[in-house]
């Protein structure tokens, strides 16, 4: 058979000929199969019986070989030996009833600390830390990470605790804690019922029967161990199902087993040493390798592990042990919410698509996913235009499958599976849309899900306003679902938002694509696919995420059918090794569980495509990140924003957005409804000009005191730089009051200033609010710590307002060196003191000058003493902490404003 290969491949050059004839390749393949015959069988011998063999078997060569006209592929193909994989997962306890588990952990204790983990870690780079966090974050429990140092962090506030569970990365750092410490943290996992969970970290030397410091129990460390097993009557068990033995090597050879000498320990899992073998080929005693210490010792709770997360089952088993030690609190729902798209039903390449059987293949294994997903069906994706665009026994598999469109959930795809950002007409995107709509009538396929997937997540994020525009128009979708948001790695961190009311879903991958649809080709072999599925990454994936949506294609569903293998496979581990309890729906409800579950994710964060070179594939080669400003004023109002957005504006090397019809000079986008219009609403503000060199700007006074402002300006600008402005904030919220007040506000025109800044929590809606806007912006050091939070002091330039208004010129060069903007522009000449408005303004043409509208500059009544004297008390702490803030971050000199409000400021 060797020969014939060798043969074939020789024949692959001349049939790629276009002048090659028919007839020609015909005898090259008489001649193939006559030569490896009488050399196989008869050698130097012409037999009868063999010519036969040779005519018959060229017929079946020629039939195949015109079906696919002349296509190498499906020569490449057709010549694939089977191998197409069975599910084997074998569980002792698949069939048999669930234990009677008490499967919420719940006690009256949980109420008396808060649902957060903290971490201590011996350094913030160290392997198990990270690991810890990751896991953290992927099943979305709050924590907090401290490195081991020489005090605890505080963990109590008034009379509750701050910690559910405490986690040692280093059991070791517990143990060897100094007895203040160690007494203090004690004391607050006895008062509160805090437990405690450990990891022996390995070690260079090897320890036999070390006791473990003031413990009665006994380790053994560096061992190489298989074949684990769980205690089915451990309390901890909750998500985690014993499902028998997970017979194998277990990673690493550093485990660490324990020995107790104390009725307080219960093991929680078993192994067997490698060569663990007594008389008779029997296994021996099984080595505890994880311990539950119930507290009877010391009145604290714990559990012990043997070894890090490296092996799947200590992921399950550490979630189980933080519900259980934290009362409940902590438990991850067993809910699971479970949805697999076929991207592409009728997309593939001739050879590659599925067959009749394929699809009774598919109809099976359906049947058997129900018995244990209820609601479950493969809900198929639809691209008109690719059917019946196979050979045709292909062809009869996609007739197969309209006949069976009851038996499918379905959604639309693209008519011609094209991208939409490559779309800039939103006429020809509908278009096409319509053409598949038109498709789907004629074949009687059901589109009115409301669910829709775009090819490669190409529109969905970073948004194509116009996919979104054309969704609504043609199909009425409610929900699609992306891989791509934020970012398609790390998997832990995707996440759904909700844009132009349609509701976007995280989606995962499951290991398969287009090209992998031979199991002895796929990327590592068998081994690598099963390792995913029998405890890695995709059973991870269900296990952490109450909503899974899988995405697949056809051709993952034809050749060796590995779609149907990898899901009936990972589905049967599931039940076998958890309590998950796993069911579908449709998109749409899906969809609704989802942002019930996460009501914080329904707003969407703007990132930066540039950032990201996946966005950038699937981003309009129409849109720059040049279009985004490099440098932002985010205020506070009232401050001279508007003063020095103008000076700005003189500088001939830098340039402010495009003017708002609605807000002026100002965008207003990170903090108002602005943000929910999406990005490129607001790039259009910043139009490109090849030819122009400009420093883009933006500035928005309403952007310092904003809640959700640096977040949002971080995740799209996370390099922009930041200019801030800062007064007296009792002059700031005086001049706020008498500016509304000259608009015409009516609270501010029946209240003075002083009723405004004393009223209470009982008074109006309006003068409350009015209250809010004069105090809460002058509450400087709360707000730029929250921009700290984000951004490095080195990108923050603060600006000291009065100076600012006492001598532009220093201020706007001081600027410049800040923003790196070279040559330095003079200002010297371009700014004048204007007596009459009392402060600078522009000088044009050398002589007169052109000052801000008339609403700048206004004079007022001075303010009150009594109000003043009370802002100043009001503010006192505020500013305070603002010095503290301003040294830390390496500003020299505390503005003059602020000593004096300090100075004069009522005790």
């Amino acid at each position: 058979m060797t020969n014939f290969k060798m043969n074939i491949d020789k024949l692959r050059k001349p049939l790629l000929g276009k002048e090659a004839t028919v007839k020609r390749k015909k005898n090259c393949i008489t001649q193939c199969l006559r030569n490896w015959i009488s050399n196989r069988f008869f050698p130097r011998r012409i037999n009868w019986k063999i010519s036969i063999l040779a005519v018959l078997i060229l017929i079946t060569l020629i039939y195949y070989y015109r079906l696919s006209q002349f296509d190498l592929k499906y020569i490449n193909y057709s010549f694939h030996r089977s191998t197409r994989p069975t599910p084997n997962i074998r569980c002792s306890r698949l069939n048999g009833p669930r234990l009677p588990q008490n499967h919420d952990h719940k006690t009256d204790a949980r109420l008396r600390s808060d649902p957060k983990v903290l971490v201590f870690v011996e350094t913030m780079y160290s392997k198990l830390g990270k690991d810890i966090a990751e896991l953290l974050v992927h099943t979305r429990i709050k924590y907090k990470i401290e490195v081991v140092g020489k005090s605890v962090p505080v963990l109590t506030s008034l009379d509750k605790g701050k910690y559910g569970v405490i986690v040692f990365e280093d059991l070791n750092k517990y143990l060897q804690m100094d007895k203040w410490n160690r007494e203090l943290l004690d004391k607050y996992c006895r008062e509160y019922f805090v437990g405690i969970i450990g990891f022996i970290n390995p070690s260079e030397e090897t320890l036999v029967g070390a006791e473990l410091k003031g413990f009665p129990i006994f380790i053994h460390t560096n061992i190489q161990l298989k074949d684990a097993a769980l205690n089915a009557a451990s309390q901890i068990l909750r998500l985690t199902r014993p499902g028998g033995t997970m017979w194998g090597t277990l990673p690493g050879d550093d485990w660490t087993i324990f020995q107790a000498n104390h009725s307080t320990y219960e093991p929680l899992e078993w192994a067997h040493k490698i060569d663990d073998y007594g008389h008779e080929g029997l296994m021996k005693t099984p080595l505890t390798t994880i311990v539950q210490d119930h507290g009877l010792f010391d009145n604290i709770q714990r559990v012990i592990f043997g070894s890090g997360l490296k092996f799947w089952l200590h992921r399950l088993l550490f979630l189980d042990s933080l519900s259980y030690l934290s009362h409940g609190q902590l438990s991850l729902s067993l809910e699971r919410k479970f949805l697999i798209d076929i991207d592409d039903i009728f997309v593939g390449d001739k050879g590659t698509r599925i067959k009749p059987e394929d699809v009774s293949a598919m109809l099976s294994t359906q049947r058997r996913i129900q018995n244990m997903v209820p609601g479950f069906k493969f809900n198929l994706g639809f691209s008109g235009k690719y059917y019946q665009h196979g050979n045709p026994d292909e062809d009869k598999g996609d007739d197969l499958i309209l006949e069976n469109i009851d038996e499918f959930r379905w959604f639309s795809h693209m008519w011609n599976h094209q991208q939409p950002h490559l779309y800039d007409n939103l006429t020809q995107l509908i278009d096409d849309m319509n053409l598949n709509k038109n498709f789907a009538e004629e074949k009687g396929i059901p589109f009115d899900s409301g669910y829709s997937v775009s090819p490669h997540h190409s529109g969905v994020y970073p948004a194509h306003e116009l996919l979104y525009t054309a969704w609504k128009n043609v199909w009425n979708i409610r929900v699609t679902s992306t891989e791509e948001y934020p970012h398609l790695r790390p998997a832990r961190l995707r996440r759904g938002f909700i844009h132009r009311n349609i509701m976007v879903l995280p989606r995962q991958t499951c290991g398969l694509f287009t090209h992998t649809i031979y199991i002895d080709k796929y990327p590592g072999g068998r081994d690598k696919l099963d390792e995913s599925i029998q405890g890695g990454e995709l059973f991870q994936t269900i296990v952490y995420n109450p909503i899974n949506i899988f995405m697949t294609h056809m051709s993952n569903y034809g050749n060796d059918r590995l779609a149907l293998y990898t899901f009936e496979s990972v589905i049967k581990f599931v039940q076998c090794w958890t309590n998950i309890r796993l069911s579908s729906d449709t998109p749409l409800q899906i969809a609704e569980n989802y942002f019930k579950l996460y009501p914080e994710e329904t707003d969407p964060i703007w990132g930066n495509p540039c950032d990201d070179p996946k966005h950038q594939k699937i981003w309009s080669k129409n849109k720059s990140c040049d279009s985004l400003p490099k440098f932002l004023v985010i205020g506070p109002q009232k401050t001279g924003t508007t003063a020095l957005y103008t000076f700005l504006s003189i500088h001939p090397s830098i340039a402010s957005n495009l003017p708002s019809t609605e807000t002026f000079e100002e965008i207003q986008f990170f903090n108002a409804n602005n943000y929910y219009k999406g990005l490129d609403w607001y790039m259009d503000f910043f139009p490109v000009d090849v030819n122009s060199s400009h420093y883009m700007f933006e500035k928005s006074a309403t952007y310092f005191d904003g809640d959700l402002v640096p977040k949002r300006v971080h995740a799209l600008l996370p390099h922009t730089k930041l200019v801030t402005i800062l007064i007296s904030p009792a002059k700031r919220a005086y001049s706020w009051y008498q500016h509304i007040k000259a608009h015409g506000d009516t609270i501010a025109n029946n209240y003075s200033f002083h009723q405004v800044i004393t009223a209470g929590d009982t008074a109006p809606k309006p003068l409350r609010e009015l209250r809010n806007r004069c105090l809460n912006p002058g509450k400087y050091s709360q707000h730029l710590e929250r921009w700290l939070t984000y951004f490095p002091p080195q990108q923050l330039h603060i600006i000291d307002g009065e100076i600012l208004k006492s001598n532009p010129i220093e201020i706007m060069d001081e600027l410049q060196k800040f923003l790196k903007i070279t040559p330095q522009f003079n200002y010297t000449g371009h700014l004048r003191y204007d007596e009459m408005k009392k402060f600078y303004c522009q000088v044009l043409n050398g002589e007169r000058t052109k000052c801000l509208g008339k609403s700048k500059g206004r004079h007022y009544p001075p303010m009150e003493e009594k109000s003043l004297k009370l802002l100043q008390r009001y503010f006192l702490s505020h500013n305070t902490a603002l010095v503290k803030l301003l040294k830390r971050i390496g500003m020299r000199n505390v503005p003059q404003w602020l000593q004096d409000d300090l100075t004069d400021s009522p005790t």
